[in-house]
């Protein structure tokens, strides 16, 4: 089967050798760990087909689980730049698309009034005065005068970027009707200067913590990932990897821990991220085990709500012996 020929007219596998990218979702899961995140092979690939087939990956699931962390080990593991969008309530087009430098407008009318004024001598009405600075008035409508926010700054890179698109669900659903063209097509209409399309069609990555449900428009558009809590095996190597020194039997404890408190009914569960925090404090302590005592004084490193604290240290005992249940199972160093 012939293979459908890139923006640029040349073959997906000239794109690859001149992008980098990985010539399969293997080669692609294993940049990924030397970039120091650990994926699992349902989410390497995902992101493989996203950048093969030049499509934007949507990635659902709770938050703290690395959906904004794979965007930077992306752009790492394939070499390029990182451009970021955070998403908020009330964003728009001025501060994720483009805007208009007015200061500089306004600079440059003042400094060239006297050159307007020659383009309207004579003019015999304020109709022919403004027909003949028509040509003026375009050229504070150019490229020259325009801020490139984050999606027009990613589309007109001169190399291929990752863009993210952070946290698009805390956006209005405006906003996603807005993104629709950049998503469908890698292009955006500036009214002043027609449509500007990819050079290098980014890799986009949208996160959502499904604070509310996508459209459908915007699924369509996307190939789509769900990322949830790591299974322990895996949670235990991201946590050899952020703490190369951790012990087996520590980093087993820790785990089980993290994952009977996530099991509860809780307001926020902990992160991965909040994971290798406690990790880290434990180290800093000095502590090899996890004890009811340690785990209680240690407790805010890991719930940020002091009712979740207060559910979590009712059970702080049976917590602590399923930790040291699943750390006796670890050889040791």
């Amino acid at each position: 089967m012939t293979p459908p020929p890139d923006h640029d007219g040349g073959a997906p596998g000239d794109r690859s050798a001149r992008d980098n990218t990985p010539a399969t979702a293997d080669e692609l899961e294993a940049r990924l760990a030397a970039a120091r995140y650990i994926a699992d092979p349902a989410t390497s690939l995902a992101l493989w087909l996203a950048l093969r087939m030049e499509r934007p990956l949507l990635l659902e699931g709770p938050a703290g689980v690395g959906k904004t962390e794979l965007a930077r080990a992306a752009a790492e593991a394939l070499g390029r730049g990182l451009i970021r969008l955070q998403c908020y309530e009330g964003l728009d087009e001025a501060k994720a698309l483009y805007e208009w430098d007015y200061a500089k407008q306004m600079l440059y009318t003042q400094l060239l009034r006297d050159a307007v004024a020659k383009e309207i001598a004579g003019a015999a009405s304020l109709a022919a005065a403004a027909r003949a600075i028509a040509g003026s008035e375009a050229s504070f409508f150019s490229e020259h005068f325009l801020i490139a926010r984050p999606l027009l700054a990613a589309l007109r890179s001169a190399a291929p970027v990752v863009l993210l698109i952070d946290e698009v669900d805390r956006a209005d659903p405006e906003f996603e009707a807005f993104l629709l063209e950049v998503l469908a097509d890698m292009q955006v209409t500036i009214p002043e200067l027609g449509t500007m399309r990819a050079a290098h069609p980014p890799l986009v990555l949208l996160t959502t913590n499904a604070t509310r449900e996508m459209t459908e428009a915007l699924r369509r558009r996307c190939l789509h990932a769900f990322l949830d809590y790591p299974p322990p095996s895996r949670e235990i190597a991201i946590l050899r990897v952020a703490l190369p020194g951790i012990e087996p039997r520590l980093a087993a404890q820790i785990v089980a821990f993290v994952a009977g408190l996530r099991a509860m009914d809780l307001r926020k569960s902990p992160a991965i991220s909040e994971t290798i925090d406690w990790a880290r404090a434990l180290l800093l302590l000095g502590k090899r085990a996890i004890t009811p005592e340690l785990a209680r004084d240690t407790l805010g490193v890991l719930l940020k709500h002091q009712g979740d604290r207060a559910d979590a240290e009712a059970k702080l005992g049976a917590l602590a012996r399923a930790a040291e249940s699943a750390g006796a199972a670890e050889p040791p160093t």
